[in-house]
């Protein structure tokens, strides 16, 4: 048998994440943190150990020092990149620990 009001999957999901807006923040986030390595590359993901998202802001455990001064220098355009990638406003700063 043959529904009449069927929908598309993806008209479905827009449709939540629009009545909840608290899901679709943490699907962005989620998105923002998976991206990290894509961004960065490999070789800052072997550097990486912990990444996670607390009041707007991407806290990341960086194992070198080196590595870390250099992300500290280029922070804006690395905010600017992932949260493109996210496809939302999702982060506003970025601590390495």
């Amino acid at each position: 048998m043959k529904k009449k009001d069927a929908q598309p999957i993806s008209n479905v999901m827009e449709l939540y994440f629009h009545e909840n807006p608290l899901a679709a923040r943490k699907l962005a986030e989620v998105r923002l943190i998976n991206s990290w390595e894509k961004v960065l590359g490999a070789m800052v993901m072997r550097y990486t150990s912990d990444i996670f998202i607390k009041n707007m802001c991407l806290y990341v455990k960086i194992n070198s020092s080196v590595v870390k001064n250099e992300l500290m220098t280029c922070r804006d355009k690395l905010i600017h990149n992932l949260n493109q990638e996210a496809g939302a406003q999702v982060i506003t700063a970025i601590s390495f620990i």
